[in-house]
């Protein structure tokens, strides 16, 4: 199996609000990059929302997408949290946080009811953002003489590298992310220009 080029997600926040039968249901979106932002996101709602009945969520996280968990906290099983990843996982986004807080209206809406509450207020929630394609990277440390710097730099601008670190010194360490589409492309302009003074690594 080919290995992933992009992957979609998106780039800020965004709310939406469904109601049924009295019931209210905010749905939140967010982007995050690891669990510890999503447990974050969670406690700043939960704050914000403290009088909620519930605070129902989903997150997919990781290019690979193997990093997810839903949580109907305490609505019946698979109510909330499942609905709220399928919508995540129907646009194929990663890196984002779908929490659904609900305040009860007093009228039970039973499993479907509920399934479908939580399915709309997170689908309404994400058509809110834009969802944005971006590049797999890979990311590489590059070192070689400071008298080489401009040769090295002409090659980061065309190859459109993302600088993530730089030491700029007699001997120079930038540590850079490649889009795995220009991989390729990056490696052999390197080669190029090798010549024993230019060292590259995969971080």
């Amino acid at each position: 199996m080919p290995e992933k080029e992009f992957y979609y997600t998106i780039d800020k926040s965004a709310f939406a609000e469904f109601r049924d039968r009295g019931s209210k249901f905010i749905a939140y979106i967010y982007p995050v990059k690891n669990v510890d932002d999503c447990k974050q996101k969670l406690s700043e709602l939960k704050k914000a929302h403290a009088k909620a009945t519930h605070h129902c969520f989903a997150y997919r996280i990781g290019i690979d997408g193997n990093n997810y968990r839903s949580n109907d906290d305490g609505e019946p099983s698979d109510t909330a949290g499942r609905p709220i990843l399928g919508q995540i996982d129907s646009r194929e986004l990663t890196n984002v946080m779908v929490i659904v807080v609900r305040y009860f209206g007093g009228s039970l809406l039973g499993t479907a009811g509920l399934i479908h509450a939580y399915k709309s207020a997170a689908a309404m929630a994400i058509q809110l953002n834009p969802v944005l394609r971006k590049p797999v990277e890979e990311e590489f440390i590059v070192q070689f003489d400071y008298t080489r710097l401009n040769e090295m730099m002409v090659i980061i601008k065309q190859c459109n590298c993302r600088i993530i670190k730089q030491e700029i010194q007699l001997f120079c360490r930038i540590t850079i992310a490649i889009a795995r589409n220009r991989l390729a492309e990056f490696q052999y302009q390197f080669e190029n220009l090798r010549s024993g003074e230019f060292f590259l690594e995969k971080v």
